[in-house]
């Protein structure tokens, strides 16, 4: 498969907002996203994972040691991460806030 179906769709996701103007919308979209990734950073940085944009579709996940994978939504993203460090990360627990707080 060439990836080029998952690259054509739209987000979906619940935290991918709608404006009723077209005109805006693209540029709210773009400025949101950008948002939603810089926050995703700062939250995986202590496990030495970026995500980035990948053709405004979906979210391409990198460790510190080449590893690669492609997500879609938030949720994928953390299996991603989960798959290519072999630790599950759940931003949720205690365990893992009580890291980011001594860390930053």
């Amino acid at each position: 498969m060439c990836g080029l179906c998952g690259a054509l769709g739209g987000e979906s996701h619940w935290s991918a907002t709608h404006t009723l103007d077209p005109e805006q919308a693209a540029d709210e979209r773009r400025r949101e996203r950008a948002y939603r990734i810089a926050l995703i950073n700062s939250v995986l940085e202590s496990a030495r994972v970026t995500v980035k944009d990948f053709q405004n579709t979906s979210y391409l996940i990198s460790t510190a040691t080449g590893k690669q994978a492609l997500a879609t939504d938030l949720g994928e993203i953390w299996r991603a991460v989960a798959d290519l460090t072999g630790r599950a990360v759940d931003p949720l627990s205690a365990v893992f806030i009580g890291e980011e707080q001594a860390n930053g």
